[in-house]
């Protein structure tokens, strides 16, 4: 194995980098995507398991590639269940979702990308980035089996995942990417996939529910009825949980979970936080959790992953043909992401601020109130509009707490006007400081209602 000069150079072989890869491979490019994971276990990535809208992934890695990876594809429902209280809370999913065997989708993936044309270098370890007199990245540094190799690109990918080093070792001073990242906006987290004896009754729904501290949540997703993906996690700037023995004491309380036999474990940084302002820099773009296109809510990355993937890979086919890497130039894929779910996402993070400044079982008590629909639409589209009957009947049910519910509904109208300023997200970099500073002064709004600390 050597270093050497591509066409495009990928850190990280998770789903965006994958679908990267494959994109631009699939034009006859010339890309290796650089896995610090030896190739045994690379695919292996600590995740939840759920697949939203799988039916409608990108084409650069089809559908059918990675079908053979769904083990579960009844699940049509999240069962968000309050501790210490007889109170659950049903929210139908809308589209398709299936549950999947992460590591065997993670392995299809590294495939269909590798069927494409693409090098891989497994056992990959990126030090450094770097950058020409002027700022542009032109390529990184990496270690195997003990040496260092440099390779050399015009244009580098940042699929690295949560916090990742690349972002620490570039200097984005003559850019206009996003540096304005802390700890407090991401989540640890630790799985188990558990084998049961007897089938769950919950084997279509997503079980999810909050820990004993309000900062940490857990989770039941079933790959199949005795076959269960478990896993809770905690934000950052909290005091660290211990979250193998809070998990341990949780599955403990469950009779289903008795005699259970732990099939896989693994941690890992999630984002919880909105996407990055921008996500782009000359000759650099940041893909997949690099960039934080994870639904702040639901913890659902993959399909922003794909996505933003096969994104930035038409972006680079068109950088390459152009012969121009600069920032300026690769803002399309800005564009693109915020277009798609950039913006919702952005809106949807406004209920985790929401959430700090309140009891999380007195809001998830008013939310048992809210027609399922509403709340479904709110949770993926980043909004909902209810009829003045529903209004009327959620003031009544909800009247205990009241003041919560005028919290709420203060806080969902300047969600939608950040939702509204999301759309009008700049076409060129020229305008974006503008837009920023605009949108500064709507989380502005967002903490004066929520009564929240400011998360950014």
């Amino acid at each position: 194995m050597t270093g050497g000069r591509y066409d495009v150079v990928i850190v990280g072989a998770g789903t965006a980098g994958c679908y990267a890869a494959a994109t631009i491979a699939n034009k006859g490019y010339d890309v290796v995507v650089l896995e610090r994971k030896p190739e045994s276990e690379a695919g292996h990535i600590a995740c939840g398991d759920a697949l939203k809208g799988a039916n409608t992934f990108p084409e650069a890695i089809p559908k059918k590639e990675i079908e053979s990876s769904f083990t579960n594809t009844d699940v049509d429902r999240g069962l968000f269940i309050i501790p210490d209280t007889d109170i659950e809370v049903n929210i139908p999913v809308p589209g398709e979702l299936a549950v999947i065997d992460r590591l065997e989708y993670g392995r299809l993936l590294l495939g269909a990308a590798a069927d494409a044309g693409t090098t891989f270098h497994y056992d990959t370890v990126v030090q450094d980035v770097s950058q020409t007199t002027d700022g542009t990245v032109c390529g990184v540094s990496a270690t195997h089996d003990g040496e260092r190799y440099e390779y050399e690109s015009d244009l580098v990918l940042d699929g690295a995942g949560a916090l990742s080093l690349l972002q620490d070792k570039t200097d984005f001073s003559g850019s206009r990417f996003d540096t304005n990242v802390r700890y407090s906006q991401f989540s640890s987290a630790y799985r188990e996939v558990l084998t049961v004896e007897e089938p769950v009754e919950w084997d279509d729904a997503l079980v999810l529910k909050p820990t004993k501290r309000s900062a940490g949540y857990l989770w039941y997703f079933p790959r199949t009825s005795t076959e269960i993906n478990v896993g809770l996690g905690f934000q950052m700037d909290e005091e660290p949980m211990q979250l193998v023995e809070a998990l341990r004491e949780d599955i403990s309380q469950q009779p289903e979970f008795e005699n259970a036999v732990v099939k896989d474990k693994l941690g890992a940084a999630l984002p919880t936080r909105r996407p990055y302002d921008s996500a782009v820099a000359d000759g650099y773009m940041a893909i997949g959790d690099a960039a934080a296109y994870v639904n702040p809510i639901s913890g659902g990355g993959i399909a922003g992953a794909a996505y933003s993937g096969q994104y930035a890979g038409e972006q680079a086919i068109r950088a390459i043909e152009a012969a121009d890497y600069s920032e300026e130039f690769l803002w399309n894929y800005n564009v693109r992401v915020m277009d798609h779910f950039g913006g919702r996402f952005a809106a949807l993070d406004v209920y985790n601020i929401f959430a700090t400044a309140h009891d999380l079982n007195a809001l998830l008590e008013l939310l048992s109130v809210v027609p399922p629909e509403a709340l479904s639409e709110s949770l993926y589209s980043g909004s909902t509009n209810l009829s003045l009957k529903l209004k009327l009947s959620i003031l009544y049910e909800s009247r205990d707490h009241f003041g919560l519910l005028k919290k709420l509904y203060e806080t969902k109208q300047v969600a939608d006007e950040l939702l509204a300023h999301y759309d009008r997200y700049p076409t060129d970099p020229d305008g974006f400081r503008t837009w920023q500073r605009e949108r500064d002064r709507i989380m502005d709004r967002v903490y004066d209602t929520t009564g929240a600390e400011k998360k950014y």
